[in-house]
């Protein structure tokens, strides 16, 4: 459960998933529990999680696996803040190229919804 002590609540998500990692109960290779688990959880909302597992990875603490979870990095690389691996930076671009054609194929469904049928040419746009 998070606390309103006016830190963020992903932040206090990611201070207590960092604890469990350096104290070793989430040891090297582990997977994290599904964004849904932390959701019930810490009774917040998927962006806040997946907000707290973006600091996490941002430090170096945490890697994903496409279609397999988020687990913890070995512990030569766990807690380094260093600049990402060339393949983590290419793993995350494909995530990212992900988000953004999911993205594009739900705008071009809510275009469709909205502006029913063609525009015709030298017809304003509403």
């Amino acid at each position: 459960m998070i606390e309103k002590t006016g830190r963020p609540a992903y932040m206090q998500i990611a201070d207590e998933l960092r604890g469990q990692i350096r104290s070793g109960s989430l040891p090297p290779g582990a997977a994290l529990p599904s964004i849904n688990q932390l959701c019930e959880r810490y009774e917040v909302s998927a962006s806040v999680v997946k907000a707290a597992i973006s600091v996490l990875r941002t430090e170096g603490l945490i890697i994903g696996q496409q279609g397999k979870g988020v687990f913890v990095r070995e512990s030569d690389a766990a807690g380094s803040p260093e600049m990402a691996s060339g393949s983590e930076i290419m793993e995350q671009l494909t995530e990212m190229r992900a988000i953004l054609r999911d993205l594009g194929d739900r705008i071009a469904d809510l275009e469709s919804a909205v502006f029913r049928g063609p525009k015709r040419s030298g017809e304003p746009g509403k």
